[in-house]
């Protein structure tokens, strides 16, 4: 396993009994060579001579507890609009839209909040498809207009067509599937 790659210690399922693999795991992380991120989730320390430890970022840590728990996670609305470029503003701590029960994650100093949603919302998730229909239900059908449908029509464009066809065969409210259908999916 290299340096600062996650793992889960479903991974080691089959290598033991679970409290065999408990009483490892915590070996392991007592002599330094493994570290624990958070429950059931560790990774082999890396260290960098600039910075010093190096810690994963909350997003992977987040993306493996969802694989882990067999859980679908989205990028949350206000994330969605500001890759979209239809807001500079940055959400303080992260969050996610999820399948799973709502959470709050730790990992170090850093906290992501896990919030469940309708699975309307998880439709396509982590694609440009559905960055756009999370940005869609964010912004609502008020903030809905000609600026807002520019800037997904350029964002779609330039991933692929198949995005385009993507978002059109979501499940979505009335009023954002003829805003779609209006201005998106003309061509």
């Amino acid at each position: 396993m290299p340096r600062g790659r996650l793992f889960s210690r479903a991974l080691l399922a089959d290598l033991g009994s679970p409290a065999a693999i408990s009483r490892a795991l915590s070996r392991l992380c007592a002599r330094g060579d493994l570290e624990r991120i958070v429950r059931g989730v560790y990774m082999r320390p890396k260290l960098n001579r600039y910075i010093g430890q190096v810690r994963p970022s909350v997003q992977q840590v987040v993306r493996l507890i969802a694989r882990r728990n067999n859980e679908t996670v989205q990028m949350h609305g206000a994330e969605a609009v500001r890759q979209l470029g239809l807001s500079t503003q940055m959400p303080m701590v992260p969050m996610f839209y999820t399948s799973g029960h709502s959470r709050t994650v730790r990992v170090g100093a850093a906290v992501a909040h896990l919030r469940h949603v309708a699975p309307d919302k998880l439709q396509c998730a982590g694609s440009p498809a559905g960055i756009a229909l999370v940005a869609l239900h964010y912004i609502g059908r008020r903030g809905a207009d000609d600026r807002v449908l520019s800037h997904l029509k350029a964002f779609l464009t330039t991933t692929s067509d198949d995005d385009l066809a993507m978002l059109y065969s979501c499940k979505m409210p009335l009023w954002m599937r003829s805003f779609v259908q209006s201005g998106i999916h003309q061509d």
